[in-house]
């Protein structure tokens, strides 16, 4: 984990270049004060350099480069964050942590997902929906997520390698998928990624999923199932909304002393 003092600049660029990507230009200083040109500051330094370099018209394509560029700050920033953005920034996922701060779990993953809170560590969140306009309808959308005093039904718990492959075939597609990550040749690293993301949560850490192969059987096998082979209780609105019908998801919860991650595929036409 970075040193706290330099987290403050870290976590501004993110938010600034994430901004920019959304087509909203906040200020920010022109140079990070005080901030050494080597470890963190070298990364903020060669970020902003980045920056200046990028035309601003046309505002599309300056657009597509700042995001471009986010994705390669965030995947330098730390190996969590590189391994989060191979798994699944091209597939339709929602990544996200955030603090534990109730006994029971469930109060934290609703937070979570209705994106209250931030990530305790600064790192990466991959979240499709965060601005769209569907959740002034739907505020957790695409979830319509149960109650806390209703989530364990369901939920079933899974052990630590069924959920390093439950993470692992969220990088497929519900509809068509080419390759599923069993016949995939890079099988081993696309497991070695999600076994990252799983490793922050320590090995204290308890994990949940919505999958129902896991109601009598806490290591089912997810790869040899892939996406399209594993059906689940769903966590989704029904609502039609913005011409998008949401139809399938597998989700995936990690759970210890200090974090919630929530992990999440989502199925649409």
């Amino acid at each position: 984990m970075l040193p706290p003092a330099d987290r403050p600049t870290l976590d501004l660029l993110d938010v600034h270049l994430e901004a920019l990507w959304d087509g909203v230009d906040l200020l920010l200083p022109q140079d990070p004060v005080g901030l050494a040109a080597d470890g963190p500051g070298e990364l903020v330094h060669w970020a902003l350099d980045r920056l200046r370099r990028l035309p601003r018209d046309p505002e599309d394509a300056f657009r597509r480069d700042v995001g471009s560029l986010l994705v390669e700050f965030r995947s330098r920033r730390c190996p969590w964050n590189a391994a989060a953005l191979r798994l699944l920034e091209d597939v339709y996922t929602f990544a996200a942590s955030g603090p534990r701060l109730h006994e029971d779990w469930a109060y934290d993953v609703l937070a979570i997902l209705h994106r209250t809170v931030r990530d305790p560590r600064g790192w990466v969140r991959l979240d499709w929906d965060r601005r769209n306009t569907s959740r002034t309808a739907v505020p957790a959308y695409p979830f319509a997520p149960p109650a806390a005093s209703r989530f364990l039904d369901s939920l079933y718990p899974v052990e630590p390698q069924a959920a390093v492959a439950a993470l692992a075939i969220m990088t497929e597609e519900w509809q068509s998928e080419p390759a599923p990550v069993r016949s995939r040749p890079d099988q081993d690293a696309v497991l070695a990624d999600a076994r990252t993301l799983l490793d922050r949560y320590g090995p204290t850490a308890r994990y949940w999923t919505n999958a129902t192969a896991a109601a009598s059987n806490p290591a089912p096998d997810f790869v040899a199932a892939g996406l399209q082979g594993t059906r689940s209780h769903g966590f989704l609105t029904s609502e039609y909304l913005n011409g998008l019908d949401l139809f399938d998801d597998l989700g995936l919860i990690a759970v210890n002393d200090d974090e919630v991650g929530v992990f999440w595929s989502f199925g649409a036409y």
